[in-house]
């Protein structure tokens, strides 16, 4: 349980870029929600540098049915090899459990 947890915390941090996108929010309106400059914030963006309480608000931002639909078929892709996926697994791996 505990190495499923950082596995999918590595991928949200290794995919946070591809997540805002998705996301459709600017990069200048998050990095000023977040508090840093924007250009620190691209260059973290690039460099996936992010620390965890910056993807943490990150994430809090840029909640939507879009990301959430992306991030499930990340989950869906990453579970290739899986029959099925019950509710309980899908919320526990949102983080909605």
């Amino acid at each position: 349980m505990t190495a499923e947890i950082i596995s999918n915390y590595k991928s949200l941090a290794s995919n946070i870029g591809q997540l805002i996108e998705v996301s459709g929010y600017r990069n200048d309106f998050i990095a000023r929600k977040i508090g840093i400059q924007p250009q620190t914030f691209s260059v973290k963006k690039g460099r996936k540098s992010f620390t965890v309480d910056e993807i943490e608000k990150i994430i809090k931002i840029i909640d939507n049915e879009e990301v959430e639909d992306y991030m499930m078929l990340e989950i869906l892709r990453s579970r290739k090899d899986d029959d099925n996926l019950t509710d309980d697994e899908f919320n526990t791996l949102m983080g909605w459990k």
